[in-house]
């Protein structure tokens, strides 16, 4: 049975949401100290010293970790808030449609919070689309901010 609960305050799933983070989208991986840099990642959000990420919604299948969705305050030197921030499903369940239901998820919860709308940089083309973000301008070659509406 598929759930999503928030992952921001468990150590654990904190842990492997840092390292697929790390993986997909960063190079800390590749260090000697990669254990060393998640823990401390994961202790900082867990002390309050890393307060960017709002929320990290994972999706589960009984306790199966399929992949998350995360909230932040801020993402780089935009004057926008809050940030659609990442979105990762593991790849031996993509193609189930389950980035529709991280992505309704993180919406639901956006609404809850009192968002009108978030804010989402991609280098995707017509990905984010199909989830209703809007198009607003070009930031460099590669990626392109987009916005949300949040329906109330």
């Amino acid at each position: 049975m598929l759930n999503i609960k928030n992952i921001k305050d468990n150590k654990d799933y904190l842990k492997e949401y840092f390292k697929l983070c790390s993986i997909e989208w960063g190079e800390s991986y590749k260090r000697d100290d990669f254990e060393d840099v998640v823990d401390k990642k994961v202790s900082d959000v867990l002390n309050g010293i890393n307060d960017n990420i709002i929320l990290v919604l994972g999706l589960f299948d009984n306790d199966n970790f399929i992949g998350f969705i995360s909230l932040f305050k801020y993402d780089g030197n935009y004057d926008y808030t809050p940030w659609y921030a990442t979105m990762y499903v593991k790849s031996e369940y993509r193609g189930k449609h389950y980035s529709k239901i991280l992505n309704d998820a993180l919406l639901e919860e956006c609404s809850s919070l009192g968002y009108d709308k978030i804010y989402l940089k991609s280098e995707l083309i017509n990905y984010y689309e199909k989830f209703g973000a809007k198009y607003i301008k070009n930031l460099n070659d590669k990626e392109k901010l987009y916005y949300m509406d949040i329906k109330r």
